[in-house]
């Protein structure tokens, strides 16, 4: 008897039976199987079209198959597809050359590049950096920070759930509240907000029975502070721009290195190329990734001050990787730094974030259940609630994103799904990072559907 099972059907139980399910993908009740993608959009196998108001966690950052980094990479397959990286090649340098002089032009530091794979192996060599530099390895790092899942970049992450499987963290590092204005417990503003976050590293530092500081010798025990300049997964949490300036200050008093984590929102997420550059502090080391080759092959790296990368303290062997600074990453990468300085993102991405804003401030005039939005550029955040809106609501949170994977919602342009990603303290937060692409009739389109989700997931009609 032939088998009734589609083959998108007969795909999905193969998955089921040969997949780990140690990624992420199962965090969706019913995982979607897409064929295809152009711009902000993802098609499934029957080509019904979702409108992607996350991609890819920022990395695709220019819209799916943007035709100048695809051709790139097209133009290094025929030409250099592969080497090793013990050797060298012109797209490396190129690259490395380019995102020196961006922090060389914004901060006036001299500095080197060292390339990796993912985003949290660059984490690590960060932290290898910090070590070799200070003898420290202990590091201060925030609630609500996210830095990744090997066992390094999980040290300095806040979430006990990604370490309590995996044994004892002997270098877990010392987490302080990151200043969070919509639930700060002191009010609002950001005078109030800082003066509470602040408080608790403040008071580390005043004598030395907090057991962290030697005010004889100078000494503390930390070697850097990691930061999110606005936090990620922690639900695109945006600081007061006091907060991190008067952190520097106690970071540059005590000896401690700021290492600042741009994964997701580098390379113009936040209308900056860097988003720490809207808080006038200087970074020491920058780790980078994602968006770097608008999701082409993998790429990611850090950028650190001279005294920290010199040959003579950095020498060769300090870090490898096998598919590190790899050529067609690296050929993305260099185009997509080609597109950025051509381009205006600095005016359009904050030009079109104000406008993405203005929507979702709509949405949460008209439902109770959106207790905050807030975004920067477009990097965007709609914070959901109970009626009251203040109680965390994960449960519609989790209607919401699952009902936009179903597809299916009823527009003016007819049947359309819709992909979001979930983030925040209490996973109750719906975090936007669309492709700086976006049109304004496609942010329409956005306000249109997320309208529908709340109708349909609220029971309101």
């Amino acid at each position: 008897m032939p088998s009734l099972l589609s083959a998108e059907e007969t795909l999905l139980a193969l998955e089921h039976e040969v997949c780990s399910y140690g990624d992420t993908v199962h965090y969706a009740a019913n995982p979607k199987l897409f064929s295809r993608c152009e711009g902000s959009f993802l098609y499934d196998s029957h080509d019904h079209a979702y409108l992607d108001l996350q991609m890819w966690y920022s990395a695709v950052s220019l819209g799916y198959r943007h035709p100048r980094v695809n051709q790139a990479v097209k133009a290094q397959l025929d030409r250099l597809p592969q080497l090793a990286c013990q050797y060298l090649h012109r797209e490396k340098i190129e690259l490395a050359d380019r995102i020196a002089k961006s922090v060389e032009q914004r901060y006036g530091l001299k500095g080197r590049v060292q390339f990796n794979v993912g985003g949290s192996q660059a984490v690590e060599d960060a932290l290898k950096l910090v070590r070799k530099f200070t003898g420290r390895q202990r590091m201060l790092a925030f609630q609500g920070g996210y830095h990744g899942r090997t066992l390094g970049a999980s040290a300095i992450t806040s979430s006990y759930r990604y370490r309590e499987a995996f044994g004892t963290f002997a270098d877990r590092a010392e987490f302080i509240p990151f200043p969070y204005r919509f639930r700060c417990p002191t009010g609002q503003t950001a005078e109030a907000c800082t003066a509470y976050a602040l408080e608790p590293l403040e008071r580390m530092f005043q004598h030395e029975y907090t057991g962290v500081w030697n005010p004889k010798t100078g000494k503390t025990e930390f070697g850097a502070c990691v930061i999110e300049a606005v936090q990620g997964t922690g639900g695109y949490i945006i600081p007061p721009k006091q907060y991190l300036i008067r952190l520097e200050e106690l970071c540059r008093a005590h000896g401690i290195l700021i290492v600042d984590d741009e994964i997701q929102m580098g390379f113009y997420r936040t209308g900056t190329l860097w988003a720490i550059e809207h808080f006038d502090i200087r970074p020491d080391i920058i780790i980078f990734g994602k968006a770097l080759t608008n999701g082409l092959n993998p790429l990611s790296g850090i950028w650190a001050r001279e005294e920290l990368i010199s040959p003579e303290q950095f020498g060769p062997g300090s870090t490898h990787s096998t598919f590190s600074a790899n050529p067609l990453g690296t050929a993305a990468g260099l185009e997509v730094m080609k597109i950025f300085e051509e381009g205006d993102y600095g005016t359009t991405v904050q030009q079109k974030g104000s406008y993405f804003l203005n929507l979702l401030k709509d949405l949460k005039r008209r439902y109770p259940e959106i207790g905050d939005v807030d975004g920067l550029g477009l990097a965007l955040r709609m914070e959901m609630c109970a009626a009251d809106g203040l109680t965390p609501n994960r449960a519609l949170t989790d209607r919401m994103f699952q009902r936009g994977l179903e597809g299916q919602l009823q527009t003016s342009q007819g049947p359309m799904g819709l992909i979001l990603d979930i983030g925040g303290y209490y996973k109750n937060t719906i975090t936007f990072a669309p492709s700086l692409e976006i049109s304004y009739a496609e942010m329409n389109l956005a306000h249109e559907l997320l309208d529908v989700l709340l109708r349909d997931c609220t029971g309101r009609r």
